[in-house]
């Protein structure tokens, strides 16, 4: 992967994950008749979160296996889930929120803990 094609990714990745955090809370305090374009919006930001993603992995890591690579996917997909259980679950929100950061802020620090390219 070129330098360029990688820091193409990793912005549009950073951008599609401030779209998808941004509607999820958003989620937690809209009116019920956003419901069907917030859902939307966050189910596109997700996939492209994914998509990109995926091929930094495939491109720096060449799909090795690694530990923190499959805990940011399990935090993407908690994060996933966040913005239709915000809908469904109303009087849940508070702990809802408390859980979305968490996993964001689990997501990040994976990176920066674990990631072979930035432990020196």
């Amino acid at each position: 992967m070129n330098p360029k094609e990688f820091a193409f990714l990793h912005i549009f990745h950073l951008v599609a994950l401030l779209v998808l955090t941004g509607y999820t809370f958003f989620a937690f305090a809209g009116p019920a008749d956003t419901r069907r374009r917030v859902l939307a919006i966050t189910g596109i930001a997700s996939l492209l979160v994914l998509l990109s993603g995926i091929r930094m992995w495939q491109g720096v890591f060449g799909f090795t296996a690694m530990g923190w690579i499959f805990g940011k996917l399990g935090c993407w997909l908690g994060l996933t889930a966040m913005s239709g259980l915000a809908f469904r679950k109303r009087e849940s929100a508070n702990t809802l929120m408390v859980v979305t950061l968490v996993l964001l802020i689990a997501a990040v620090s994976l990176v920066y803990l674990f990631d072979p390219r930035l432990i020196h």
